[in-house]
């Protein structure tokens, strides 16, 4: 396939890069409301801040993350990069397709953490081990992340066999 043209490789970049920073700092908000609620020994705190986690993982991580892999897939479509041609693309993508699935299973029990935050006062070590997994799990996805926007960035060499298979086609049709 063609490279996308330069101004339409460019806005998809962005788009790709302004999706998956969004995701990442979305993130970074629910590791501070579960850490709010699991540390709080105030108990309208931590209601508040495990309803607030249901709302930003629904209304704002979730759809970043979804629109991070569509971002990306498309993009690599137009790129030199390919999507099966490169170990480091393919590892993206299945660190984005992985954490997204992660995602979607853990909202879950985030929304039964809100919902019995939402109807009494969560008291001291009530669904611990759930608020504990919050952390851990948010913390996780931040790890994730990283590894992904680091690969996006040292590209490390490894080529596929597809990718050398059309890397060869196209030298022979030059």
């Amino acid at each position: 396939m063609k490279p996308f043209p330069s101004a339409v490789r460019k806005s998809l970049l962005t788009a790709h890069v302004t999706f998956s920073l969004g995701w990442l700092g979305a993130v970074g908000a629910f590791l501070a409301l579960a850490v709010t609620g699991l540390s709080t020994a105030d108990a309208e705190t931590a209601r508040a801040a495990y309803v607030a986690m249901d709302v930003v993982g629904w209304a704002v991580i979730v759809p970043l993350g979804a629109a991070t892999l569509i971002s990306g897939v498309v993009q690599s479509f137009g790129t030199v990069w390919g999507l099966f041609r490169h170990y480091w693309v393919i590892a993206k993508l299945l660190i984005t397709t992985l954490a997204l699935v992660l995602l979607l299973v853990h909202m879950q029990p985030v929304g039964h953490l809100a919902d019995a935050a939402a109807r009494a006062a969560l008291e001291g070590g009530e669904l611990q081990g759930l608020r504990v997994q919050l952390v851990a799990d948010a913390g996780a996805a931040i790890a994730a992340l990283l590894t992904a926007a680091g690969l996006s960035v040292f590209k490390p060499r490894g080529v596929t066999r597809y990718g050398l298979r059309r890397r060869r086609m196209e030298r022979a049709s030059l």
